[in-house]
């Protein structure tokens, strides 16, 4: 039997801290699943998957991280989760979203394509511009059974002044 985690670590963004933390990680023999690391603001942010065999419990993990935690003052996280690997649900829907940056953005699109039944695998946004006229960037991936045309209706709908949002197909590659 497996025993899955998700550890998530917040902190200063510095060189080095994915490479500290999965080495200390696999010298106590976990193993990864599925990960996502990103720099947000200049903070870093890590969510992992991690495996462990039976012998090796959460106060196990805590203990083996906490050194590199106290070192990269970092903030930990730990769950215990199911593992299922292998069974994403592959995106059919990518929603674009740019204008003024104001707040509401992301809670009036977010509500419009839930109302459709649209399920949010993946969202990422950024706020770029200058600070007197910023500019709010978002890109969402996400799978549903409505067409591309009918969610954007349903978007255009609930869409703020001076935002854009265009919904599109996810075009796949197969070779």
């Amino acid at each position: 039997m497996n025993n899955w985690y998700m550890l998530t670590l917040v902190g200063e963004d510095s060189p080095g801290i994915v490479a500290k933390v999965t080495t200390a990680l696999f010298n106590k023999g976990l193993a990864l699943g599925e990960t996502s690391m990103i720099r947000l603001g200049g903070n870093f942010t890590i969510m992992m998957m991690v495996n462990s065999p039976e012998d090796v419990s959460s106060e196990d993990i805590d203990q083996v991280l906490g050194p590199v935690i106290d070192s990269l003052d970092l903030c930990m996280h730990l769950d215990p989760i199911e593992g299922h690997l292998h069974k994403h649900v592959v995106p059919n829907i990518t929603v674009r979203v740019n204008g003024a940056d104001k707040a509401g953005i992301v809670s009036s699109v977010t509500n419009a394509l839930s109302e459709t039944g649209f399920n949010i695998l993946d969202l990422t946004s950024d706020v770029a511009g200058k600070d007197d006229n910023p500019v709010y960037i978002m890109m969402i991936e996400g799978y549903s059974d409505k067409s591309y045309e009918e969610l954007q209706q349903a978007v255009d709908k609930a869409v703020m002044p001076d935002v854009d949002v265009t919904v599109s197909p996810v075009e796949m590659m197969v070779g």
